[in-house]
């Protein structure tokens, strides 16, 4: 299955690329990346699809090839272009798949936008930034970084979401899309999920949803992903052994292949629900 790319403008001078394959009529899945990085983050994720997911990866602002608008990077700004997006494609309401900050964004969708929302698959999820000691670390370098960033600080970021080796091509192209997000993205970026706490308001989210965990994930420790199923009615945790924070590039096809699951227990559930007296 080919990809499709295309650019889609939800309000003037914000362009965002997108990536957009499977049946028009299919399920509908938003695909989000993490911090610095661009829909090209679920390239490994995407061939594993099958048609009936009608899927589309986002490059969201500020990162990537998208529109960098001055201000705005506050997780609400996030999930209010979601939602342009999903209003303008008509495609309402999807699936949304987060890593990282993706998945933080689609937390912050779900409460802002529960008519848009189907449910949630969620990738290396964190409850909260204020306490982790390794955000708190890493934004101490963030808050020093000047432009042109360093190729080096920029591989030395992505290859601590590893816990395994990956192809080295493709972790040469991730950093290059880092090197594309200016510094104030990165600063302006990480103070949003930083000082945006919503952990108080999960409890409004009413939508299945799936955690996605790496085992020796650098990033969110276990505990982040169990106060968020204590928080979320129903929602349910898949433990990946060995993986790092992005286990979507560790294990695209067992990514995938829950994802898949997910969709499809989602959608008959969602059936039984439509059609019960």
């Amino acid at each position: 299955m080919t990809p499709l790319f295309n650019s889609v403008g939800m309000r003037p001078r914000l362009q965002l690329p997108c990536v957009e394959q499977g049946d028009p009529a299919g399920t509908p899945v938003l695909l989000l990346h993490g911090l610095t990085d661009s829909w090209r983050s679920f390239e490994p994720v995407l061939p594993h699809l099958p048609p009936e997911l009608h899927a589309f990866a986002l490059t969201q602002r500020g990162h990537g090839d998208a529109a960098r608008p001055s201000n705005g990077y506050r997780t609400r700004n996030f999930a209010r272009d979601l939602a342009d997006l999903v209003e303008n494609l008509n495609q309402g309401p999807v699936i949304v798949v987060g890593h990282s900050m993706g998945s933080t964004n689609a937390l912050r969708f779900a409460i802002d936008f529960p008519q848009l929302t189907r449910g949630l698959v969620l990738l290396g999820s964190l409850a909260t930034y204020r306490d982790n000691p390794v955000i708190k670390e890493l934004w101490q370098l963030v808050s020093e970084l000047k432009d042109p960033i360093d190729p080096a600080f920029a591989r030395e970021f992505q290859q601590s979401t590893l816990a395994r080796p990956v192809a080295s091509a493709f972790v040469d192209m991730v950093v290059q899309e880092s090197l594309k997000v200016p510094a104030r993205v990165w600063r302006a970026a990480l103070e949003g999920l930083m000082e945006d706490d919503f952990t108080a308001e999960l409890n409004q989210i009413n939508v299945p949803t799936l955690l996605l965990w790496g085992e020796r994930d650098a990033f969110c420790p276990r505990g982040d992903q169990d106060r968020q199923l204590d928080a979320i009615a129903g929602s349910q945790l898949a433990v990946y052994a060995g993986a790092g924070h992005a286990l979507h590039w560790e294990e695209p096809a067992r990514v995938a292949g829950d994802l898949i699951a997910f969709v499809r227990a989602s959608e008959s559930a969602r059936a039984v629900s439509r059609y019960a007296p």
